[in-house]
């Protein structure tokens, strides 16, 4: 199975974080961290432990990764520890290398839309970004970006 077999290992991670989301903030901060990701279910999915050293707060996070057969879609689920809650997931799959990803949730108690991507550009680094849409998909304002680089 292709999709995610390329982030498996561990990698050195550059996170970009904007400093406000939908706020119209410009400023941004960065941070180091690290990712293991291993598959599971016999590769129809791979879950990952992320170790953020967010300036805010330092912390740990897992993201879960599940491919659908039936419907050829990927599913990807957030759960960390400043919080009991697992994220609604994001939805979607690739064309080419990149895949994108979308699904609903509530910021600041507001319903928005979410975008994840996830891009290889080689063997040694990758990308993900996440952009969050206050108005059903129209703008899209991108607020993480991680870099990845392979150990």
């Amino acid at each position: 199975m292709a999709g995610f077999d390329f982030l498996h290992g561990q990698w050195r991670v550059t996170h970009r974080k904007l400093g406000a989301r939908l706020a119209g903030a410009r400023d941004w901060f960065d941070f180091p961290g690290t990712l293991q990701v291993d598959p599971v279910l016999d590769g129809l999915g791979n879950i990952d432990v992320n170790v953020l050293d967010d300036p805010n707060g330092a912390y740990r996070a897992h993201s879960l990764r599940l491919f659908d057969a039936s419907t050829g879609l990927w599913s990807i689920w957030w759960i960390d520890r400043r919080s009991t809650t697992i994220d609604p997931p994001v939805i979607g799959g690739f064309e080419g290398r990149k895949g994108t990803f979308f699904g609903d949730d509530l910021f600041a108690g507001k319903p928005i839309r979410v975008r994840t991507t996830y891009e290889p550009f080689d063997d040694t680094r990758a990308e993900w970004t996440q952009a969050f849409s206050a108005d059903g998909g129209a703008s899209w304002e991108v607020n993480w970006i991680m870099e990845f680089h392979r150990q």
